[in-house]
Parts: C-alpha cells; sequence; structure tokens
C-alpha cells in the first residue's frame, strides 16, 4: 500500500480541509517524531484533529488518540503561536504536494506549511514568511530551511490543471521515453495517474512520447482535463483491494465492529481509476475517511510506538553502555602507552643532560654571560645565528638547546631553564619521567575499574536477554486509574475498585457513570467497584520489534464497542468483574474457597440515609433488586503488559488473562507475603515493584507461573 501522499490527495485534501474553514485551534500534540496532530473543534461538530504524518499524509480523524502528558518542543511553539487561532484558509503550492494553511488570532495572522515530499517537514510562518520554526531543519541546493529565514517553497513544477495544447506539444516533442514516463515525470502526474490517464485515453504506455500524432495528443489533453474535472467536482474516494474475498471479510467485520486496517488494500484515489476497473474497490465518504480507515490505526498508536522505541532504545542501554565502556577502555590503554612513552623520553633527556655536562654547563654559562653584558632581546637575536640554540623564550627565561650527536654535531634537543644550574636541569627531566609514571599508574587503576563494570554490564545483558525482562522507565505522572485498584475484562472494558474510604468516594462520586454498573463484595468493609461500560484497553497487534517475546502491548481507548448499558453485557463479562470485586474484598484472606458479589444499576447507590442514621465515609446506601453472583473463585491472572507505551501488571481473571498475554501467572490465596511476590515478580519482569505491589490483592499470595517468572526456552 502506498504511504506517500500524491499531488492529487493534496488537491483533494484542501477541497476537504475548506469544510473546515472557522474552526479554532485548542492544542498542537507531537505524539510521535513523525506526526504532528492538531486539535481543531467548530461551532456545532466534534472536536477533530487534524494529522499530519512527515513526509507522508493530512487528514482528519476523530479517533482516540493517546497523547504525550508532556509537550515537545515543536508542539510548545504551535501552542504558543496557534493556540485559539482561527483557521482561515488552505491552499496548495501549485500542484505540489505542499500544503499551507492559514491561521489568524489577535495579534495577526500565522502559517503552518505542510511539505510532503521526500522526508516532509512542517513549518511555522510569520505574517511576512519567516520560519518561526521548523519541525525539522534541512538544507537543500537551492534553499535553507531554518530558524530565522525566510520560507522559500521548492522549484515549481508543471500544473497539469494549466496545461494547454502548445506547452504538451513542447513536452512531447522533446521527449525520448516512452508515454507513460513522460507523463508521470515531465506531466507532474505520477506513475498511477499517468497509467490511469493513458488508459482513458485509449492510448499504450509503452509507445514513444514524441511519435503520438495530433488525434492522440489531443485524446491525450482530454483525458487530462477530465480527471481534472473529477479531482475538483467529485467528493468520494475510493479504495481498491488485492481480491473479493478480501474487501468481502473487511466489510463484514466492519459490520459489526471496528474492522481496523483492511488487509488487501492496494490503493486509495480521490478519484476513478480506469487502469484498476478491473480490482475490487470501496466507495468511502473522502478521502480522510479513506485515509483514516487504512492508516488511523497505525497512526493514532504514534505516542505507543514512541514510548515503546523507547523501551527498546531502554532495552539496548546495556549495549551502548557497553560499547561505552569499551571506547574508554581503548582511550584508556592509549592514554597509557601515550604516559609510558613520555616517561621513557624524559628519562632519556635527563640521563643525555647528564652525560653532557660540560657542554650543557657552557651553553647556559654563555648566554648568562651574554644577557648579563646587553638584555635579554638582544641575546634572542643574536641566538638565531647560533647552531647549537634552537629558540628563545624571553618570558619563561629557557632556551632550547642542542646535544651533541654521535658525530658531534647538534643533535637531540633539550629545554634549559637558564637559572638553574645543569643537575637541577636533568632532576626536572626525572621528575616528570615519574610524574608521567605515576599516571600511567592512576589509568591502570581505571582501566581495571573500566573492565569490572564492562564485565558486569555483559552478565547483567546476559540476564535481562534470558528472562525477557522489560528496563524500567521513570514516569512524570500516572494513569488515573492507578490512583485505584484496577483490571481489565476479557473484552477490555476497565474494572475499577476504591483502595480505602478516600477510594471508594472517589471510584463512586467521580467515576461511576450512569451507563456503568456498580460491584460490590458481599462483605463489610469490600471495596466499592465500577464496570466501566466505555472505558477500557485494546490489544494491538503488532509491537515494537526487540521486546520480549509474550509481552502485550495494550492502547487505552474511550470509546469500545458493544453495548451502551451495562445492564446489556454478557454474564460471562459480568461474573468477571464480580469476581475480581471478591478478589479484592477481606474474602481473600478468610481462608474460604469462594465468595458471593453483587451489581447494580448506578442510580441505586446513594449516600441518602434513613432518618437517624449516618453514613462513614467510603459507604454508601444501595437499594433495590441485587444481581447476585455466588461461589465465586478468589483466583486472579497478573499479565505481563505495556499500557500506552508504559510496562504494566495488569490483573484479570486468569481465564481473560491467559487468553490475552504470552505470559502471566495465576495469584490464589496463599502464605507468602504480597512484598515477597511483588519482588520476585519484579526480578524477572523488570516491572516496577511498586507497579507490581499494588496490583496484588490485599493479603497473602500463591504464585502459579505460565511464563511470568521464567520464560519456555
Amino acid at each position: 500500500m502506498r504511504e506517500q501522499t500524491s499531488s492529487f490527495e493534496v488537491a483533494r485534501t484542501v477541497t476537504e480541509l475548506s469544510k473546515m474553514i472557522g474552526s479554532r485551534i485548542r492544542k498542537a500534540y507531537q505524539p510521535h517524531y513523525e506526526q504532528v496532530v492538531l486539535r481543531m473543534s467548530k461551532k456545532g461538530h466534534a472536536n477533530t484533529d487534524l494529522v499530519i504524518v512527515r513526509g507522508k499524509r493530512v487528514y482528519n480523524s476523530t479517533r482516540d488518540r493517546p497523547m504525550p502528558p508532556n509537550p515537545s518542543q515543536f508542539a510548545m511553539v504551535l501552542r504558543k503561536h496557534l493556540g485559539n487561532s482561527r483557521f482561515i484558509g488552505v491552499s496548495q503550492l501549485g500542484f505540489d504536494r505542499v500544503l499551507s494553511l492559514e491561521f489568524e488570532h489577535g495579534k495577526g495572522r500565522m502559517s503552518l506549511v505542510i511539505e510532503l515530499f521526500r522526508d516532509g517537514n512542517v513549518l511555522l510562518l510569520d505574517d511576512s514568511g519567516i520560519i518561526v520554526q521548523p519541525l525539522t531543519h534541512a538544507k537543500y541546493a537551492s534553499r535553507v530551511l531554518k530558524k530565522g529565514v525566510r520560507y522559500s517553497p521548492p522549484p515549481e513544477s508543471l500544473d497539469p490543471r494549466k496545461l494547454d495544447d502548445r506547452v504538451l506539444d513542447e513536452i512531447l516533442d522533446g521527449s525520448e521515453s516512452d508515454l507513460i514516463r513522460t507523463v508521470a515525470s515531465r506531466l507532474n502526474l505520477g506513475r498511477v495517474y499517468g497509467s490511469a490517464i493513458c488508459s482513458r485515453a485509449g492510448l499504450s504506455e509503452e509507445i514513444p512520447a514524441s511519435s503520438l500524432n495530433s488525434g492522440q495528443r489531443e485524446s491525450l489533453l482530454g483525458s487530462i482535463s477530465s480527471m481534472m474535472e473529477d479531482l475538483e467536482e467529485g467528493e468520494v474516494c475510493f479504495l481498491w483491494m488485492e481480491d473479493k474475498e478480501s474487501m468481502e471479510r473487511w466489510q463484514r467485520l466492519r459490520e459489526t465492529s471496528d474492522p481496523g486496517p483492511p488487509d488487501g488494500a492496494m490503493l486509495v484515489s480521490p478519484i476513478w481509476l480506469n487502469s484498476m476497473e478491473d480490482r475490487p474497490f470501496i466507495e468511502i465518504e473522502s478521502l480522510s475517511d479513506a485515509l483514516d480507515t487504512v492508516f488511523g490505526e497505525h497512526d493514532s498508536a504514534g505516542y505507543i510506538r514512541r514510548e515503546e522505541e523507547k523501551l527498546v532504545q531502554e532495552g539496548s542501554s546495556l549495549e551502548q553502555s557497553q560499547a561505552k565502556l569499551e571506547r574508554r577502555a581503548a582511550q584508556q590503554r592509549r592514554a597509557i602507552e601515550g604516559f609510558m612513552q613520555k616517561a621513557v623520553i624524559s628519562q632519556e633527556l635527563g640521563k643525555s643532560i647528564q652525560d653532557n655536562w660540560e657542554h650543557v654547563n657552557s651553553i647556559i654559562t654563555q648566554f648568562n654571560n651574554a644577557v648579563s653584558e646587553t638584555n635579554w632581546q638582544k641575546v634572542s637575536d643574536i641566538c638565531q645565528e647560533v647552531d647549537w640554540i634552537g629558540g628563545v623564550n624571553i618570558d619563561k627565561k629557557t632556551i632550547v638547546a642542542y646535544l651533541p650527536d654521535e658525530e658531534g654535531g647538534p643533535g637531540t634537543s633539550v629545554t634549559l631553564e637558564v637559572n638553574k644550574t645543569v643537575h637541577q636541569n636533568a632532576q626536572r627531566y626525572f621528575e616528570i619521567g615519574r610524574s608521567q609514571k605515576d599516571k600511567a599508574a592512576g589509568a591502570e587503576v581505571a582501566l581495571t575499574k573500566t573492565l569490572e563494570a564492562h564485565n558486569r554490564e555483559e552478565k547483567r545483558a546476559a540476564k535481562d536477554a534470558s528472562g525477557g525482562r522489560l528496563r524500567s522507565i521513570k514516569r512524570s505522572r500516572k494513569f488515573w486509574f492507578e490512583k485505584h485498584r484496577w483490571a481489565i475484562l476479557s473484552d477490555g472494558r476497565m474494572f475499577i475498585g476504591g483502595r480505602d474510604a478516600k477510594g471508594n468516594d472517589s471510584v463512586v462520586k467521580k467515576h461511576l457513570g450512569p451507563k456503568d454498573l456498580y460491584f460490590h463484595a458481599d462483605l463489610h468493609g469490600a471495596p466499592s467497584c465500577a464496570l466501566k461500560i466505555k472505558e477500557g484497553v485494546e490489544i494491538r497487534d503488532k509491537v515494537a520489534e526487540g521486546l520480549p517475546e509474550g509481552v502485550s502491548s495494550l492502547q487505552i481507548t474511550q470509546g469500545l464497542d458493544g453495548p451502551d448499558e451495562g445492564l446489556e453485557l454478557p454474564q460471562e463479562i459480568l461474573r468477571e468483574g464480580a469476581q475480581i470485586a471478591v478478589c479484592w474484598s477481606r474474602a481473600w484472606g478468610s481462608g474460604g474457597a469462594a465468595a458471593t458479589s453483587f451489581y447494580v444499576r448506578p442510580s441505586q447507590v446513594s449516600k441518602k440515609t434513613e432518618s437517624g442514621e449516618s453514613l462513614g465515609r467510603g459507604s454508601f446506601v444501595v437499594r433495590g433488586q441485587r444481581h447476585w453472583f455466588r461461589d465465586l473463585k478468589l483466583e486472579l491472572g497478573l499479565g505481563m503488559g505495556i499500557v500506552n507505551g508504559v510496562p504494566l501488571p495488569v490483573i484479570g481473571t486468569a481465564e481473560s488473562i491467559s487468553n490475552s498475554f504470552g505470559r502471566w501467572a495465576r495469584i490464589t490465596p496463599g502464605t507468602t507475603k504480597k512484598e515477597s511476590v511483588a519482588n520476585s515478580i519484579s526480578k524477572a519482569t523488570g516491572l516496577a515493584q511498586d507497579d507490581v505491589l499494588s496490583a496484588l490483592p490485599p493479603g497473602g499470595c500463591s504464585i502459579e507461573d505460565f511464563g511470568l517468572l521464567k520464560r519456555d526456552s
């Protein structure tokens, strides 16, 4: 499936985005390095995300889209300059893959230029065309894209919408290629649309372009004109599939739920293509809907993919650390070698000064006598003609003198301090040699420590790789549901319960919606629980490469498919919620094997009491008919998951967890302290111990491992 947008799609995008004029920018996000998302709102319409995938596509979407808690630098710049601004216009630069979005606010106008060719770029410009901030800095042969310079668009190419017979004749006559190559490149139509035009005109793609007669040229120009009219006047979009079976399978799934991207998708086009008429196709209301159908699931998980990629990078940080230690060891070895060489040379020079005592003493004496008779500057000038002196440093009061070689001529050079004796100068070189040896010894100690650290990292890497551990990450904030006990049911729905009286109040007052269900174990002091009808998680099919096997990737959503009322849920799902509710109660540590729980509608739960009665914090009155579940097993499942890019232990019934997670464990009441169990799980998986501890039931535990603690080899 072609991911990069053509000029035809850009032209249709302009038409569709024009309907958004008048919208206001509420927020800007950068969920992934390749993505920028503008959240737009228009009176009378639901909020819409304008999704910009750098160098590939631009479209509107209303999908659930996890966003980073902290905006990137580029997102902050967009928020600063575009926040609450009004969208006033959109245009395409010529027939190129470049969009310009215009915005207006109290301080003036701004524009956002989106380049969809090569690696792509997104650039914020002020009202005079100066780049305020590019997504990425770039330098090309004819232009530079960086902050503070005037934006220069790419070299203008032919606009086929303005093509006439004279220009067409010039292009065809000057071409040495076949028709399809000429139409695709010289007419700026691309291979797909060039093939469609040849098909419309009834012309072979392989014939030489220059050989077309007047009738064929007229037919070609007419085909181009009619295609441009279809592009301008059309509204629907076409999605071609590889085969009929793929199309029918996807359509069946579409009738019952969100089927995800179609497996056999081949091509998306805003106009009908004669060259694809033999392929099955689906007609979709707009180009944005078509792009969202094919790429929306992938793009909406951009933030999750970014966080999972970070986990992989952090998982490979051991390798990076090892490489760093290896480089450090190599530098230390070179330093040791250099120190030892300097030590040997310094000692040899000191010995040579002693061996040539009379020669050195003569030079120092003659030099000092000359200085006493004149001055340093005159002596320095005279020394330029002296063969045995190589230089004079007036500031340091030193000279560079030559020692005699085997033939008696000037040989090795030494630096002499003329205010010191021959012995003192030789001793200075011996001290330099000893200092270099000391440095070499210190470097040897440092090298030993580096090698020890490298060995530790190797062992750690081998242990993590064999155990399938995740690398823990530091988080600035937690998900809202982590304040409470939380679990996932087999259909992905969220189930939350209070950890204490304050938590019970919060669950009922803040998180129990009118269409949710209230659960409670038939025991005093049990937590108040809520089964969320629309909030939960969806299991992602694709997990970032490099993560351990058996780890499931989950995406938080607020729009789960299925019934709109909690009472309409299947009994199996309701029973799962009831079972989790009793596992979170004191039934867990009571020594029994089963317990009872009930659920009611939220309207049956109240703080209002009869006259003369009172309720403590976290307590509620339940009135009316209760729906009971009896003989509920006291057991839970704990799976190893990544929720919106964050490694977390996921709790549910043992059956539901086993169906969704490759690595999991069954948790039942036992005699082992939960702190000890949490420590074992944390060491085996890399999950944060505090996260594991908060997920476990209240009391002693027993654990039956199904790959969580020890992977199958």
